[in-house]
Order: C-alpha cells, then structure tokens, then sequence
C-alpha cells in the first residue's frame, strides 16, 4: 500500500466519532490523531484489524489541542492513582502526547483490566506510559528524559522526516543485497557493516577501536565510496560498547538526520559510556572526534525499540531486535529484507549460555539465510570454563590475595562483567565463602548499575524475581561502597584488604589507572582480569608479562610504573560466546540458514571457526577482508 491508500483506509475503518485531526508518519509507526482517543483504545480491535490490513504500526494519540496543561494533568493523575502506587515521577512527551508514570507499584496505576489508565486518557487525554521507578536512581537516565522534553518540537520533526523517509514508494524494486566491511573485519573493534539493497542503506554498528592511536585503524573506514552519508536509511545499534557505538554521534556531527534504532536499554548506557569516552580523551589530551552536543543530537534521534517487535525502518527492510546475552539490552539483529527476499541475523556480541545476570542468547527467528557472526574467542583453545569453575576460580583469587594482606584490583566495563562479578561477590560473601572486605566501586559503575535496575525485563529470570517479586536488590548490598569523589581514593589505596573494581576494563584510561599506579609496586596485591583485553591496550601487555609501565602523573609528566602486583586473567566470565557455543549457536539457529559471513575476531580465529563450519557442518561461510564487499543476493 502507497501513503494515499493507508489513509484512506484509516478514514474508512474508524469510526466518525474518533474524530481524527490528522494521521501522520511518525519514525517507524503510523500515528492516529484524535480528539477522543479513548474511542480507539477501548475498542482495540478496530486498530489491530487495520494493523493486520496494512501491516503498518499503529500508535492512538490525542490532537494537542484537547490535552490539559502539564501541570492540571499531573493533579488529575496524582487523584486518580491510590497513593499506594508510590508514585516517584510524572514526566511529560508532547511529541509523542505520552505522560510518562514511574511508581513503585505499577500494577496500581494500571488498575483492574486498565480501567484507571481508561480514566486518566478520558479526563487529561494524555496516553500513560507507566514505568516502574528504579531501586536506584539514574542520573542519565533522568538527563534524557528531560532533554527530550525540552527538544520536544525538534524530536517531532525528526519523527516525521523518518516515516515520510521510510514510507516512501519504491523505486527500483526488490533485489541486490550486498554488505561491505566499514570495521570488525578479522579484527575486534570498530564494528561497522554497510547493508545495501536496491532501495535502502543501513548501517549496522559504529563503533571504536580502543587499542588503536592511528584512525585509520581506530575508526570505521568511513571515508570511502561506498559510503555515503546522504543516503543513509538508518543506524543500528546492536549494544552500548564502544566498539560498537563509539563513532555513533560522528554521524551526527557531520549532518546525518537519521534515525538510531537499538534496545530500550542501550539508549542510556551508549550515552553513559560516550560521554564517559569523551571525559577520558580530554583527560588524555586527544582531541575528540565528536563533542557533548553531537551525543545529544544521537539522543534526540534515537528510537529505542523492545524486544521481539517488528519494525519498518525503510521502504523494503523490517527490523526485529532479540536478546544477544552479552550486556543489559544487548541485541541480535534481524532484517527482513523485501517480501521474503532475504532474511539477515546480525549477532553483534552474544552469549550463548545462560548467566546469572542475563538469559542466552535467542535463537529462533521468523526467517534467516544469512548469519554474520563475532568470531572473538572462535579459536581452537578458547575453550572457557563453566561459569561454576570461573565463579570458584575468581573467589580463590581473591581470598588468596586478600589473605597475605593484598588488595585485589578488578579492572571491569562499566556495563556487563561488572554487574556480573557484583552478583557473585555478593552471593559468595554472603555463602561466607569469601572474606567479608569492602568492595570499592568507582567511574559509572553506579550510574550504569542504576540502568540495570531500571530495566529487571531484561535480566535474567532469578534477578528479575528478586527485584520484582521478593524485593531484594543484589545491586544494593551492605557490602558494596561506592567512591564519590576522586578525593575519596587516598583512604581507599592507604587502608586494609579489599575489592576495588573500576572502569576501564583494559586499562585504557579512566579511575582504574589511578588505582593501578598506585598498587603495582606491591607483590601482595593482584590486578584480576575478568574480560577481553583488547590487542594493543595495557590490559593486553599486562596479560603477555609487562613488567614496566609508562603512565602520565597528574602534573602531565610519564612516570615508570614496576609491575609485582600478580597479574590474573579468569577466563569464563565473559559476555562472548566460546568456540564451542559460537559453533552450537550457528548450528540450532532455526530455520537452517545457507551462509554464515564471520568478523568481530582476530584473523586466525575467524578462519579458524570458518574452517570447522564449512567442513563439519557444509555451510557457505566467507571470512571478508576490511572493505570488502559481499553480495548476498
């Protein structure tokens, strides 16, 4: 159906009483404007016989002329709710004509078979979006939230550019699908994949490469002529890492008005760890390639998507976002390219095995002939240990440190390995199979560990009942300290035994360098590492026996660190998927796939996998080189 057609077929299906305003393309979805929205939403049956018609997303929204003011909504809504909703927050979308309801009990604000959520639409016209408040607070988060309200107007703007930009008529037809390697090919970094078709371009991933000085290596091969900014479609976010988002607001910078399409949770954790990026450049003296205001433009564009909802985000290609269970919000890619024209699962970073933070990664899809696999520790020795013998391993690590007086250093990502290690210190201690120490905990780990609360759906079946259902929060245990100020750390590096986890996980800047100068030099502490180490990062040289380290002081000076601290890597504890799950994963992906294209690893482990799935198993599998392009249809 043409633009033309679905109106009219909107006008006739709904009802002259509605009194629609006018029915705009907003982003992905068609949105209805009404003077009586709750026409609509009390017969929903009308809007899901027209979604089924047209196959369009349908979102009900009141015409802003018939909405109460902010500030009388907000009475009615606090009237109407029972105070033992604990409501903590009402924020206001005008773009989207959503008043947005974070309470402790949201059930409440709901109310039997919706019936409150019927009143507060009938008496504001505002539709609730009910959200339930966070166990800790999240100071981006909350940034976000009132950001978009004060760039309301330029969010609509962008919204409607997209669905016109989306819903616009074919051209040339079905056909032609091909992928060029932008980053991540035999390497891992800078992930950045071009799609192509006949009509449409989109990119899958933008991303860094912490390791690298050079931006030729640092970078995604932006620069070239398969690449143009003009005619971009769309940017997929497959997970806040930065080498899968790093260069992100890049795009922004130099003038793409496009839209981001990710998880709902990646929206804030991308934008926590790229400003964090930014402050760690500025600390280093390097100048940026992007500043705060290009971050906030990537916020303003960005249209965060839920799991398992399909999505139209150009005029022949349908998004649909499932669980990768590599880092809260982490996300497997599926593009349904034309009628059934082809089918494309991107696993960005995935874990095929459940943890005690996330699920395992999805792998049943509608539709797929082609796999684009990470191929990170694809290797015939990356074999990792079960998650009980990494859990065992790490609690000995430490206690036999903490023992002959030492303190233990744990370099983590904010976002993932350190929620993780959070759980199992907690658990252990608690088991009283690891010494009670303080656990010092520094850089976003507290603001990102606040998104994780915010968003229990996407943790794992255990955690989730235990914030939701039994009303225990293991973020939040008595044996955790977070360090405020960086004033803070002279009491912590000058005290007993303990735990001190920080950011960043490779040593690659942040307040982990500072706790690592200082601790080096004694033999009784340890520096434990629980996750990759990129090739090129300190983290890296560490692991490959690096006994002096040249770190700048903070009156700009280098300064000779002498590494005697035990240097420890626990291999398990990853968020990548091992050799054997990598090569499980492909093998259950259901329906049977044809081609499998590997990147996102060292050139001898994405051979290496290639090899075993061509041969054991018959696939079609291609290893691309950096800018090669492959036709896949």
């Amino acid at each position: 159906m043409n633009k033309t057609e679905i109106r009219r077929t909107l006008l006739e299906y709904i009802p002259k009483e509605a009194e629609i305003t006018r029915i705009e393309f907003e982003g992905p979805s068609l949105a209805i404007y009404t003077k009586k929205p709750e026409i609509l939403i009390e017969q929903r049956h009308i809007v899901a016989d027209i979604v089924n018609m047209i196959r369009k997303r349908i979102v009900v929204r009141s015409d802003p002329s018939v909405r109460l003011s902010e500030e009388e909504s907000k009475r009615i809504i606090k009237e109407l709710v029972p105070k033992e909703a604990e409501i903590t927050n009402i924020n206001f979308d005008p773009s989207l004509g959503e008043v947005i309801i974070e309470a402790k009990k949201p059930g409440l604000v709901i109310g039997k078979n919706g019936a409150v959520l019927q009143t507060i639409i009938q008496q504001t016209r505002w539709r609730p979006k009910i959200i339930r408040s966070p166990p800790i607070p999240s100071k981006i988060m909350a940034h976000i939230t009132y950001f978009l309200h004060s760039e309301s107007k330029e969010r609509e703007r962008i919204l409607r550019t997209t669905g016109e930009r989306i819903f616009r008529p074919l051209i040339y037809g079905l056909g032609d699908v091909r992928i060029t390697m932008l980053g991540g090919a035999q390497q891992v970094g800078r992930s950045a994949i071009l799609l192509q078709t006949r009509e449409s371009q989109v990119l899958l991933d933008c991303g860094i490469n912490p390791g690298a000085i050079n931006p030729l290596e640092a970078f995604p091969r932006l620069d070239v002529t398969q690449f143009d900014l003009d005619m971009l479609d769309a940017v997929i976010i497959s997970h806040a890492h930065l080498d899968h988002c790093g260069l992100l607001p890049f795009l922004y910078k130099y003038g793409y008005d496009g839209p981001t399409y990710c998880s709902v949770p990646t929206l804030s954790l991308m934008t926590l760890l790229q400003l964090d990026y930014l402050d760690v450049l500025a600390k280093q003296g390097v100048t940026p390639p992007y500043d705060q205001r290009d971050i906030r433009e990537t916020v303003l564009h960005t249209i965060p998507l839920r799991y398992g909802v399909v999505t139209d985000i150009a005029p022949d290609i349908r998004l649909t976002l499932h669980n990768a269970g590599h880092i809260l919000g982490s996300s497997i890619i599926h593009l349904h390219i034309g009628e059934g024209l082809h089918n494309i699962v991107y696993t960005g970073d995935y874990k095929y095995g459940k943890t005690q933070l996330l699920e395992s990664a999805s792998t049943e899809f509608p539709r797929v002939e082609t796999v684009i696999t990470e191929s990170t520790y694809g290797g015939p020795g990356d074999i990792m240990p079960s998650r009980t013998e990494a859990e065992e391993q790490l609690i000995a690590t430490i206690n036999k440190t903490l023992e002959r007086g030492g303190k233990v250093l744990i370099p983590v990502q904010a976002v993932g390995r350190s929620q993780e290690i959070m759980l199992v210190i907690d658990k252990y201690m608690r088991q009283g199979k690891l010494k009670e120490v303080p656990v010092f905990i520094e850089g976003m780990l507290s603001d990102a560990t606040a998104i994780h609360t915010a968003h229990p759906e996407y943790l794992s079946k255990e955690v989730r009942n235990s914030i939701l259902h039994e009303g225990v929060n293991p973020f939040q245990s008595e044996y955790f300290t977070i360090v405020e100020h960086p004033s803070a750390r002279e009491e912590v590096i000058d005290g007993g035994e303990c735990i001190i986890m920080a950011t960043s996980g490779m040593l690659e800047g942040g307040p982990i360098t500072e706790y690592f100068k200082h601790l080096a030099s004694d033999p009784r502490n340890a520096v434990t590492f629980v996750s990759y180490q990129i090739e090129g990062t300190l983290g890296r040289r560490l692991q490959k026996g690096l006994r002096e380290v040249q770190i700048m002081n903070s009156d700009g000076k280098i300064e000779v660190i002498k590494v005697n601290l035990t240097v420890k890597t626990i291999e398990g504890f990853s968020g990548h998927s091992d050799r054997r799950q990598i090569i499980s994963y492909i093998r259950r992906i259901s329906p049977k796939l044809e081609n499998v294209i590997v990147c996102h690893g060292e050139k001898e482990k994405c051979m290496s996998i290639a090899e075993v799935l061509q041969k054991r198993y018959k696939l079609n599998v291609r290893v691309p080189n950096l800018l090669e392009s492959v036709r896949l249809r």
